[in-house]
């Protein structure tokens, strides 16, 4: 049996504002009305997960879906840049953005690497044991990581994945061999 994933990225920041590692911003006025037209896309999943922050609990609520909350789909841990726009870290630690932009085994925020963020939602994508359709509300950086693991992407190719606001990624397969569905 096929498991179809739509992974759908949190609908928060719409409003075009320098974004910050780990912001934990909720859904509200605008974005709440954004959410809601996407509803009619996500409509035929059955089960739903949602990541732990309040923008992707509150994605899911708008939605009016009932949720389970999965640390796994948690956002890319950004330790002591947590709450600082890239600019910021990057006029004040140069070297430390270039490496971690460029060895997806660096953490010099002292958070989670881009192999174990990839390695993490691999993980849980995998897990999904079930057939059927599943909603994950998620923050961008988990969609791109589980493109990266379910196509076996290099990691560095996270980089080049630009996931908006409340787009909608579909895999469908099962653990070790999934297949992406573009222009949905």
């Amino acid at each position: 049996m096929t498991l179809r994933v739509m992974l759908l990225a949190t609908g928060g920041a719409l409003d075009g504002a320098d974004a910050v590692f780990g912001g934990e911003g909720g859904v509200g006025g605008r974005e709440e009305v954004a959410v809601r037209g996407v509803a009619g896309r996500v409509a035929r999943a059955g089960t739903t997960y949602t990541g732990p922050s309040k923008r992707c609990r509150e994605t899911a609520d708008v939605l009016g879906r009932t949720a389970a909350v999965e640390d796994a789909l948690g956002d890319w841990d950004m330790g002591r840049w947590r709450g600082r726009t890239l600019a910021d870290v990057a006029a004040g630690e140069p070297d430390a953005v270039a490496a971690w932009l460029g060895d997806p085994a660096a953490v010099p925020h002292g958070g989670e690497s881009l192999l174990a963020l990839c390695e993490r939602v691999g993980g849980w994508l995998d897990g999904l044991a079930h057939a059927g359709r599943v909603l994950a509300v998620a923050e961008p950086a988990v969609v791109r990581a589980a493109v990266v693991h379910a196509l076996r992407l290099p990691p560095p190719v996270f980089w080049r994945l630009d996931v908006r606001p409340l787009a909608v990624t579909e895999l469908s397969g099962r653990s070790g061999r999934w297949n992406l569905r573009l222009g949905a």
